[in-house]
C-alpha cells in the first residue's frame, strides 16, 4: 500500500535480556494520528525507543519498515535522516549545544544541504514568537536549567522547524500547566499535515483537543489489546483499562 509510513510486525523487543515487546504489529498511513494508551510498564514507552533505534533497547524479532524500507537495523541518526523524530517524556540536558546549533545541525543532517544561518535564525525566531518562546531562548544550552514546560516547548520548536516524517510523542504533554499544554496541542496541531504522521503516548486528552485522531491502540503486557477510534479515549478516561485488560485474560 502506496500510503504506508510505518509498519511494524510481530516486533519483540526488550532492555538487558528483558524482553517487553511480545510481538506487536501496527500500522500508520501518511496523515493519520494514532494515539498509545496503556498502564504503566505495559510498552508503550519502549516501542517508541525501539522505533527510534535506542540502542539501550534490543529488537530481537519481527520488522519495522518505513516507507518500504526495513530499518530495523539503522542506528538512530540514520532513523532521523529519514524522517523519524522522538519527543521524550524527559529530555536530557546538553551543555554547550544551544537550541539554536542543535536545530541547526539536525535540519542539515536529514537534509544533507548546508543551512545558511541568517534565514535559519529568522525562521526560527518566527516560529519562537509563535510558540510565546522568548528570544534568548535560542543561544540557551538545549535543555540546561530548562523548567518541565520549556523543555516540551523546546521539542515542539524542534518538531516544527525539522518537519519529519513521523513524529513520535512520548508524553510531551506530561507535568505541563493548561497553558502550556494548549501551546504543545497547537504546536502538534501546526505540524500535522496529509504528508506526515504522528504517533502519541499521552494520559491528557486535552492534547488531542485540535488533532483528529484517526486509531487508539491500547497496549498491555507486550502487545496491542484494544484498537478503536477516538471514542476509546473516553471510555478509557471514564472506566480505566480494568474491563479491557479483564477481557484480554479471558481471551489469552
Amino acid at each position: 500500500m502506496a500510503d504506508v509510513l510505518l509498519q511494524i510486525k510481530d516486533l519483540h523487543a526488550g532492555v538487558d535480556g528483558k524482553e517487553i515487546l511480545k510481538g506487536l504489529d501496527l500500522t500508520v498511513r501518511k496523515g493519520e494520528v494514532h494515539v498509545i494508551l496503556g498502564p504503566n510498564g505495559s510498552g508503550k514507552s519502549t516501542l517508541m525507543n525501539v522505533i527510534m533505534g535506542h540502542p539501550k533497547y534490543e529488537m530481537t524479532g519481527g520488522s519495522l519498515v518505513l516507507e518500504g524500507e526495513d530499518i530495523g537495523e539503522l542506528r538512530a541518526f540514520e532513523r532521523a535522516r529519514r524522517g523519524l523524530f522522538l519527543a521524550f517524556q524527559t529530555p536530557e540536558e546538553i551543555p554547550g549545544i544551544t537550541v539554536e546549533n542543535m536545530i541547526r545541525t539536525a535540519r542539515q543532517m536529514m537534509t544533507g544541504e548546508k543551512v545558511k544561518l541568517m534565514p535559519f535564525r529568522k525562521e526560527l525566531n518566527a516560529m519562537m514568537a509563535e510558540l510565546k518562546i522568548d528570544p534568548s531562548y535560542a543561544q540557551r544550552y538545549l535543555n540546561v536549567g530548562f523548567s518541565g514546560g520549556e523543555k516540551k516547548r523546546s521539542e515542539v520548536l524542534q518538531l516544527l522547524m525539522l518537519q519529519p516524517k513521523l513524529a513520535l510523542l512520548d508524553e510531551t504533554d506530561s507535568g505541563l500547566d493548561v497553558d502550556a499544554v494548549q501551546i504543545v496541542s497547537e504546536g502538534v496541531s501546526k505540524f500535522h499535515t496529509a504528508e506526515n504522521s504522528c504517533l502519541i503516548i499521552t494520559h491528557n486528552a486535552r492534547i488531542l483537543d485540535k488533532l483528529k485522531v484517526d486509531r487508539v491502540h491500547v497496549v498491555a503486557q507486550g502487545k496491542i489489546v484494544r484498537e478503536g477510534g477516538a471514542e476509546l479515549i473516553q471510555q478509557i478516561n471514564k472506566e480505566g483499562f480494568a474491563n479491557i485488560l479483564a477481557a484480554q485474560d479471558q481471551v489469552g
